[in-house]
């Protein structure tokens, strides 16, 4: 297993390599390393004591620059247990054997759902229409802003041309997209008609500071999808059944233990963790195979 590795302000420390079965590993995709293990280590150190009864003593930390490093270390067995993303976690599942452990609600939400919007003197009523029109979406790696939207379209037959800007403009019968970087961004371009649509999440849509109110009088919805599980705890494929158990047991309890409280909340704003159903399963099924397509076609 791998110890422990950090990104600081002066860049990445070298990893330590650790085989003892006794440390459970958390790990994450960071872009800020240093504010993510401020978030992760609380919850590790309240895990690891309640873990003891299959061999657990020690608890670590180790961040991956990107999907494709988090996929390796998993892999090779350096990682036993990552809170993710949907959309990550698939990749995660598809690519290294990982499996999902559990749903992770945040704020009270455990699921969420991608809307679609548009200028409403766009004369954009469905997604047909975007047809030789432009779409932005938020970053390569957002679930409800990216893969959920493109995973619709592709299934929809519609081609799909990523644009050089938002000025730019997609061939006759092709959907042009374009990454806003923020939810701001992304309202705001619409608002101002650089692009003619855009899509997010249900819970950004909600937020005045993502979308002020002035922007949403002069859109229009197109459409909100099904719900989708907003992040997951997963586990490496080949991990201990005894220690995924007893993680799993744990997590689960979390939420009725005062002890946990601060814990949780520092976690990312857990409010507890739930066990997948039918409805989530098929939800990650179907993104999966969009995932699949996704990586197939655009990128």
């Amino acid at each position: 297993m791998l110890a422990v590795l950090l990104w600081c302000c002066v860049g990445w420390i070298m990893p330590v390599l650790a085989s003892d079965s006794h440390v459970l590993v958390l790990g994450r995709i960071s872009d800020n390393p240093k504010a993510h293990y401020e978030q992760l280590k609380p919850l590790l150190d309240y895990v690891v004591p309640r873990m003891a009864d299959v061999g657990i003593r020690e608890g670590r930390v180790l961040m991956a620059r990107d999907t494709q490093q988090m996929q390796s270390y998993m892999r090779r067995g350096r990682v036993d247990w990552v809170t993710e993303t949907t959309a990550a976690a698939v990749l995660l599942q598809q690519r290294s054997g990982a499996e999902p452990l559990l749903l992770t609600e945040r704020d009270g939400v455990s699921s969420y759902s991608t809307v679609y919007f548009a200028h409403r003197d766009a004369g954009i009523g469905s997604l047909q229409d975007l047809a030789g029109r432009s779409i932005a979406f938020q970053n390569r790696s957002s679930t409800s802003a990216y893969y959920i939207p493109a995973t619709e379209l592709l299934a929809r037959g519609m081609r799909m041309e990523i644009l050089l800007s938002p000025m730019d403009r997609p061939a006759p019968g092709s959907v042009g997209y374009v990454f806003a970087r923020t939810e701001l961004n992304l309202s705001s371009w619409v608002h101002k008609r650089l692009v003619d649509a855009g899509a997010m999440s249900n819970l950004d849509w909600a937020d005045e500071r993502r979308v002020p109110a002035s922007f949403k009088r002069d859109f229009v919805l197109i459409r909100e999808t099904p719900p989708y599980p907003r992040a997951l705890e997963m586990v490496r494929g080949d991990l201990d059944p005894r220690v995924k158990r007893r993680l799993r047991e744990v997590l689960l309890a979390a939420a009725d233990d005062p002890d946990a409280r601060e814990a949780l909340l520092q976690f990312f704003k857990t409010t507890r963790f739930l066990p997948l159903d039918s409805a989530n399963e098929h939800a990650l099924e179907h993104l999966k195979q969009g995932v699949m397509r996704i990586t197939a076609e655009l990128e």
